[in-house]
C-alpha cells in the first residue's frame, strides 16, 4: 500500500496507530466503521465516503489511515486549502484506482468551484471539467473508478448542505477520558523507549486537554525533562515539575487560556464579550481561539455562549483565585 501524507501530520506517523486494535479511544465510532469496512469488503465495493469532525487533535488524520489499511487500499492526503483549482482536484482523482481513499484535511476550505466539481465525482463517480479558454474552450469528461472520500473538518457548520449530504457516514469525534488518556501516553512511551510509571502518566493525561496530540506532545517535552534531569521513571514529581515549567496547569489550561479567562473577567466584568474583541485583546487569531481553546473551556464548564457574547462562570473566577461578584 503506497501512502503519501502533508504537512506536520508526518512527523509523529510513527507513533499512529495503523490498525483499530491499536487504535485507543472513540469507542462507539470504531465499532460503526467496523462494520461498514467489513460489509463493503464482503460486498467488494468502496466504503462509503466519510465525514470526521469535532476539535483538532483528536484523531481524524489516523482514523483515515487506518480505514485505508483496513480497506487494503491505497490512500492519499491533501487538504482543502491546496486545492486551488477544478484542475487541482481532477489530477488527485486521476490516479485514484478502484476502492482507494482521499483524504481531504480542512475540507471546508475547498474553493467553491472545487466543491462544485466534487459533487458528480463523490456521487456519480466522474467529473466534467472545460479546458481551454475562448473559442477553443471545450468540455472534457472524466470516468473515475468508484473510490472513498474522507473529509476532515473541525468546522462542520461551514460546510454547505450539499456537499455534507454527499457523505454516507458521519462521525462526530468527541474529546477524550482520562484513563483513555493514559493508555495513549503509556502506548507513546513505549514506543519512545521513555519509562513511565502510571502516576506519571495519568498526571500527563489529566492535562491534555482531552486531545492525544497534546498528550504525546506534553510527554515529549516531558521526557526532556526527565533526560536532563538524569530520572530514571517518569512519575508524578517528574510530570508536575516538568508541566510546571511548560506553565500547563493542574486542568490543562495554558497561558493562552489563563489570559483570555482573566480578560473576560478583569476587562469585561465577566462578559459578555464578542470572540473578536477577545481574539483583538489577547493578539490571537479568532480562528485559534474558536478551534482550539473555546470548545476545552466550554468542556471545562469554565465559560459559556449566549446570545450576547461569551460569559465566564463561577468555575472561572473560582480556578484564578478571583473575587466572583454574581450578576443581577
Amino acid at each position: 500500500m503506497s501512502s503519501q501524507l502533508v504537512g506536520d501530520e508526518t512527523n509523529d506517523f510513527s507513533l499512529r496507530p495503523k490498525y483499530f486494535d491499536q487504535y485507543i479511544g472513540q469507542t462507539a465510532i470504531k465499532h460503526e466503521l467496523k462494520v461498514y469496512i467489513q460489509a463493503a469488503k464482503s460486498r467488494q465495493e468502496a466504503l462509503d465516503h466519510v465525514l470526521l469532525y469535532g476539535p483538532p487533535g483528536l484523531g481524524k488524520t489516523t482514523l483515515a489511515i487506518i480505514i485505508a489499511n483496513e480497506m487494503q487500499v491505497n490512500l492519499r492526503t491533501t487538504s482543502g486549502p491546496a486545492i486551488e483549482r477544478p484542475g487541482d482536484l481532477v489530477a488527485l482523482l486521476n490516479e485514484l484506482e478502484a476502492g482507494d481513499v482521499l483524504f481531504i484535511d480542512e475540507i471546508h476550505r475547498l474553493p467553491k468551484v472545487v466543491e462544485e466539481v466534487l459533487y458528480s465525482a463523490m456521487e456519480d463517480f466522474y467529473v466534467d471539467i472545460v479546458i481551454g479558454q475562448g473559442p477553443t474552450a471545450h468540455p472534457v469528461h472524466f470516468t473515475l473508478p468508484p473510490f472513498t472520500l474522507i473529509g476532515a473538518t473541525t468546522r462542520a457548520g461551514l460546510l454547505s448542505g450539499p456537499l455534507r449530504d454527499r457523505f454516507g457516514i458521519v462521525a462526530h469525534m468527541k474529546f477524550y477520558d482520562q484513563a483513555e488518556l493514559t493508555k495513549i501516553v503509556k502506548r507513546t512511551a513505549k514506543l519512545l523507549q521513555t519509562r513511565i510509571n502510571d502516576s506519571g502518566a495519568q498526571t500527563i493525561a489529566g492535562r491534555s486537554r482531552g486531545t492525544p496530540r497534546i498528550a504525546n506532545r506534553l510527554l515529549k517535552r516531558v521526557r526532556d525533562f526527565a533526560e536532563v534531569q538524569h530520572d530514571q521513571v517518569i512519575d508524578q514529581s517528574t510530570a508536575d515539575a516538568a508541566l510546571k515549567m511548560l506553565h500547563v496547569d493542574e486542568l490543562g489550561l495554558d497561558d493562552t487560556d489563563r489570559q483570555l479567562l482573566k480578560v473576560m473577567i478583569q476587562f469585561y466584568n465577566g462578559g459578555p464579550v464578542g470572540i473578536n474583541t477577545l481574539a483583538a485583546n489577547i493578539g490571537e487569531e479568532v480562528e485559534t481561539l474558536t478551534e482550539m481553546v473555546e470548545p476545552f473551556l466550554l468542556q471545562l464548564g469554565l465559560i459559556k455562549r449566549t446570545p450576547r457574547g461569551r460569559v465566564a462562570t463561577f468555575n472561572a473566577y473560582q480556578h484564578l483565585n478571583l473575587p466572583y461578584h454574581k450578576k443581577d
